[in-house]
């Protein structure tokens, strides 16, 4: 082990910020990250102790305890659920003897449930040593349980099993067409970088992750602290070190057009990428990849070494004495990581638990230096302005959002997949081109999103109107809505990071109290709690999880009043049982007058 943990930490040159990398391979060598392990990295890393434990502690796919040779993490999303997930698991777990949530006596198997894989047009779907496999039905359960007795290396399974599709079904101003390697940031330099600047700016961009903030603005503030600096001049030699990373940690349940945007027009992310590193002068980018995408992987690194040898990265780029470089890091399965300022804590080797703010990662972000962190599909449509130029993007779209929007559609429809929209198209226009029929509502932008009912279908996609990162869940009128909301509320619970109070303790609350509702044990009182916690979450946690946690409870008993009474209606009372009196009486008892005692006191508990 000692030899195998040395030659480990010299390929990553003994650098602490690798650590997620270094445990990753460690994880795959020994079925899980022995305490030997540790010890030898403390030594050569010259890390704390206490952050690699953290470290394993706070991400999925790492365990300090044995997992088996076939390490089986089905996904638990909403959306393979309505594929039949349920059965797929349980003949799954018989074909291999292998209970959910255990190791086999003898170590070839493990399964446990993961959040979300990222292929909920084509689930449902399972990752076997971290390769994604999806569309599992019985058959395609035999053939793995056959391959994992014969002891067969994932990496040699038959390519059928392994293939993960694009599954584009409409394609827009991004999809249709592919950039000539290089002819954008050609375009920005014989323009001029500052008035490239300009063109992302009058074409409108904003951020393509869901928070829609300006993308010009937020590279003008990662560029601005450094006067002495001129666009004129693109030498980063002498210039402060600014880094570029690129947020491909889509873990919200039901999102997956970055994946194919990671698969198939990755010249064209990370031609956005180095135009950003050009305005802002920066020599270092980043692709933090979510750990459920390890099948792009070696695609993507085979695309940046192309473009190396191109002259598109690294040294005097098209000879312009322009230097930038692109590495790609792995997550290790930690929803929490898409939110920015936790992902720069993740590629520094941390756990990924969100920084206070301000600062900002523009001032303060990768080891404390200047950083813009964009979405994939924010840095696809900057390379298209690169080339294009601002008006030609902002043609397409509403007054207040530009372009076009890219989406994941899942669930109760005849064509789900990926389609791209103008902004300002309407929710009826988007169910008529996928087939989606007897419609009882639709979850946008996801868990942390809005649930709108049927009643909603002329609103638009719009960051004035209807803001997404890029899901899109379809739910016709067979579905239950307890159980759509439950699934979400308890991924919210397993997902917090476990930092502040509110939402550590709160998403348990809530989870709780909506368990209690779905099995039909809720009253009135019952409810009103679950109001005034979901609010309080909502308005006191530390980062953007807790803030949107409560979002499926909120907007459901929102919309659906009627079914939350007709839950409710199945709960008796004795003659005369005064049920808000008793309510007061039992938050006096408990000290749950003050929401935020209430939560202090089932901290204690």
């Amino acid at each position: 082990m000692e030899s195998f943990i040395k030659q480990l930490t010299e390929k990553y040159q003994h650098q602490s910020t690798q650590l997620l990398m270094i445990l990753r391979e460690v994880q795959a060598q020994y079925f899980h990250v022995p305490s030997q392990a540790i010890d030898l990295l403390v030594t050569q890393l010259d890390v704390p102790k206490t952050q690699i434990l953290g470290v394993i502690e706070f991400y999925s796919f790492l365990s300090a305890t044995p997992r088996g040779r076939y390490d089986i993490y089905i996904s638990d999303s909403i959306t393979d659920h309505m594929l039949g997930k349920k059965a797929v698991a349980d003949y799954l777990c018989e074909k291999l003897h292998t209970p959910l949530g255990t190791v086999r006596a003898d170590g070839l198997v493990s399964i446990a449930n993961s959040s979300c894989t990222g292929l909920c047009d084509q689930g449902p779907a399972i990752l076997v040593n971290g390769h994604a496999v999806g569309r599992l039905n019985k058959a395609r359960i035999d053939e793995i349980a056959a391959l994992i007795q014969q002891k067969t290396p994932v990496t040699e399974w038959p390519t059928s099993l392994l293939q993960v599709d694009d599954n584009v079904q409409k394609s827009g101003l991004l999809l249709d067409s592919h950039l000539e390697k290089g002819a954008a940031i050609e375009a920005a330099w014989q323009r001029g970088l500052e008035q490239t600047l300009h063109e992302v700016e009058k074409a409108g961009l904003r951020g393509r992750g869901g928070a829609g903030y300006t993308t010009a603005w937020k590279w003008h503030l990662c560029y601005e602290g450094y006067e002495e600096d001129s666009f004129c001049d693109i030498s980063v030699h002498k210039q402060p070190q600014r880094y570029v990373v690129c947020n491909a940690d889509e873990g919200e349940p039901g999102t997956f057009k970055d994946r194919i945007l990671l698969n198939s027009y990755a010249h064209e992310l990370i031609e956005g990428m180095t135009l950003c590193a050009s305005i802002i002068k920066s020599n270092q980018g980043f692709i933090y990849l979510r750990g459920e995408y390890l099948h792009l992987y070696s695609k993507l690194n085979a695309v940046i070494a192309e473009r190396r040898a191109a002259g598109l990265l690294g040294a005097n780029i098209l000879g312009k004495n322009f230097d930038f470089d692109v590495e790609v890091r792995l997550g290790l399965g930690a929803y929490i990581c898409g939110e920015e300022s936790a992902l720069i804590e993740s590629l520094e080797g941390k756990m990924g638990v969100p920084r206070n703010r301000p600062p900002y990662p523009v001032t303060s972000g990768y080891l404390n230096k200047p950083t813009v962190v964009n979405n994939v599909e924010t840095f696809v449509a900057a390379a298209h302005i690169g080339l294009h130029g601002g008006d030609w993007f902002a043609a397409h779209g509403t007054e207040k959002s530009k372009g076009t929007k890219i989406l994941s559609i899942s669930g109760d429809c005849a064509r789900p997949g990926i389609y791209e929209y103008p902004f300002g198209t309407t929710i009826k226009t988007i169910l008529e081109d996928c087939g989606a029929e007897d419609v009882l509502g639709i979850q946008v932008g996801g868990p942390s999103g809005t649930f709108i009912s049927n009643k909603e279908f002329d609103r638009k996609i719009a960051f004035e109107d209807l803001a997404t990162g890029g899901s899109f869940i379809i739910f016709n009128s067979s579905r239950d809505i307890f159980e759509i909301v439950r699934n979400f509320t308890h991924f919210f619970a397993h997902e917090s990071c476990g930092f502040c109070t509110p939402c550590r303790v709160g998403t348990s609350l809530m989870k709780n109290q909506y368990d209690k509702i779905c099995t039909g044990h809720g009253s009135t009182g019952d409810v009103r709690e679950l109001q005034e916690i979901a609010k309080l979450v909502k308005s006191t946690s530390h980062c953007g999880l807790g803030q949107t946690a409560a979002q499926p409870i909120l907007t459901t008993l929102e919309r659906y009043p009627e079914l939350y009474n007709a839950k409710l209606k199945q709960i008796s009372f004795e003659p005369g049982f005064d049920l808000d009196g008793s309510l007061a009486i039992a938050r006096k008892l408990t000290g749950r007058d003050d929401s935020n005692a209430h939560l202090a006191q089932v901290e204690e508990e």
